[in-house]
């Protein structure tokens, strides 16, 4: 099955705990106002791949504890992010979705109840500039951590980072997380 990615990070620290890949869909249309990846919006932006690519090249990834799902919106790709979920909970990594939805919404999105049967962390919500917070992996205090399983216990979010630069070996870089660094926001 095909998805759009924004982009792929194989190790991040600042996007759930431990050592993390990192997938970014491509598409969002929910619009909230001062969102910390504007350049996924495009619904033609970003690379199309395979679900199956992806999760090849997540299963290469040495070291990683897990794998957080964020954009761009991933239920907007309902089919391809259900798909996806389901592959990576054959392994032993943890799965983690940041959402503009909220908890409520997604149940009655198409594949939401089943994407959420097979995940283990919700980052649920829209964006909301005026109450930024940036911490916890909560862009701003309305967004809500939604524990699915017991694998995690809330106090281990607290210590992530709120921000990370990421040098790779071509010379480019990566920043993520949920403060201002050099006048952009990302995550």
């Amino acid at each position: 099955m095909k998805m759009r990615l924004h982009a792929f990070e194989p190790a991040s620290r600042a996007n759930g705990p431990g050592l993390r890949a990192v997938a970014w869909f491509q598409g969002c249309t929910i619009g909230c106002h001062g969102c910390f990846n504007p350049d996924t919006h495009s619904l033609v932006g970003g690379y199309e791949t395979e679900v199956g690519a992806l999760v090849a090249e997540i299963l290469a990834t040495p070291g990683i504890e897990g794998v957080s799902l964020s954009g761009g919106e991933p239920f907007q790709q309902p089919d391809a992010l259900a798909e996806l979920v389901a592959r990576l909970r054959e392994t032993p990594f943890s799965i983690l979705v940041f959402s503009g939805y909220t908890m409520e919404s997604i149940r009655k999105l198409p594949r939401g109840p089943e994407v959420l049967a097979h995940i283990d962390v919700l980052v649920a919500g829209p964006y909301v500039e005026s109450r930024h917070l940036g911490s916890g992996l909560l862009g701003s205090s309305n967004q809500r951590l939604h524990l699915l399983t017991t694998r995690y216990r809330p106090g281990d979010f607290a210590p992530l980072p709120t921000a990370e630069v990421i040098l790779h070996r071509d010379g480019s870089m990566t920043v993520s997380g949920f403060r201002r660094l050099s006048g952009y926001y990302s995550c």
